[in-house]
């Protein structure tokens, strides 16, 4: 699993183990800012970690040597951070994807599971995306995961590797660092701070609780067939300013704590996914958005050992 200390990648580690407690786990970070060793720390007796860069093509190697699977989660994957910089995008989610898939075919994985992002195909107004959609990312961010979708299917053509793609919407859930929209807006209304939102906070994003994703990666990885890209969402299609109004609800605190900025460049307006593909291998989502949202604010409540320290940092 690469990237398994961050935000998806550490769910889907302890999904894993619950679901296959006879699997033998390899863990490959490489614990940027997102990716923290804390994240494993209660269950870092039942894996193998391995602290290394995805472009260190001794490092893979060495950590792919004996895996039947390999889960592609480690990428930068901020799209405020690519805008500024999109340097590391590059090397980490272009490069990066290269030398796992390289590692992959000398070593004759099994199957390797790219895990990928609804935002590579751009916004759409209206109706929902399919797989077979045209590409057309927005960001640095968006562009790079585009690009090592492309590459990852390319290796299926070419060299026969057998490979799948997840897509999946906007997760939220325990674990996610507090750059991203939801856990932000629940430490800033937690410290009464002020709310930032892009806009008019009309943007509509679909929400899917981490651990429907993980149970969706799952499916695509023992059922969906190799060469083929799979959508997962939970049709959970609410604007921004409806989050934050949800979360100011569940901690009662004010409306007035939330504040309008200048709009990002290229802000995609909505996202929407067609998972009629992924619901024929029999996976829908079980975790209701209210119930997902609940647990989430609950975990940051309960655990500001683990955000505290980064808040200087986010």
């Amino acid at each position: 699993v690469t990237g398994g200390a961050g935000f998806i990648g550490t769910n889907f580690v302890r999904y894993w183990l619950r679901k296959h407690p006879e699997s033998e786990i390899v863990v490959l970070d490489k614990l940027t800012y997102a990716g923290r060793l804390e994240n494993l720390e209660d269950i870092l007796e039942c894996i193998s970690f391995i602290h290394g860069d995805i472009c260190d093509r001794s490092v893979v190697s060495q950590a792919m040597k004996g895996c039947d699977l390999v889960f592609h989660f480690a990428a930068e994957s901020h799209v405020d951070r690519s805008i500024q910089d999109a340097d590391a995008f590059v090397k980490t989610n272009v490069t990066g994807t290269y030398t796992l898939l390289e590692a992959a075919k000398e070593q004759s994985v099994d199957r390797f599971i790219h895990v990928s992002t609804d935002e590579v195909y751009g916004s759409k107004p209206n109706g929902s995306f399919s797989e077979g959609d045209t590409l057309a990312p927005s960001s640095p961010y968006s562009a790079t995961k585009a690009s090592s979708d492309l590459l990852a299917l390319a290796y299926h053509t070419t060299y026969d590797l057998p490979v799948v793609i997840t897509r999946s919407s906007n997760n939220f859930g325990p674990y996610q660092y507090p750059e991203k929209l939801i856990p932000l807006t629940i430490l800033n209304t937690l410290e009464n701070k002020s709310l930032p939102v892009y806009g008019d906070g009309k943007n509509v994003r679909d929400w899917l609780y981490v651990e429907d994703n993980c149970a969706g990666i799952d499916t695509v990885a023992s059922k969906g067939t190799c060469g083929e890209v799979y959508n997962i969402a939970a049709h959970n299609e609410l604007e921004n300013i409806e989050i934050i109004k949800c979360i100011l609800n569940l901690l009662g605190k004010p409306k007035s704590l939330i504040t309008f900025v200048r709009d990002r460049p290229g802000h995609d307006r909505r996202y929407s996914l067609d998972t009629k593909k992924i619901e024929g291998l029999g996976w829908k989502p079980v975790i209701p958005f209210e119930e997902g949202l609940q647990n989430t604010v609950q975990w940051y409540c309960e655990n500001i050992w683990w955000w505290q320290p980064l808040r200087g940092r986010a």
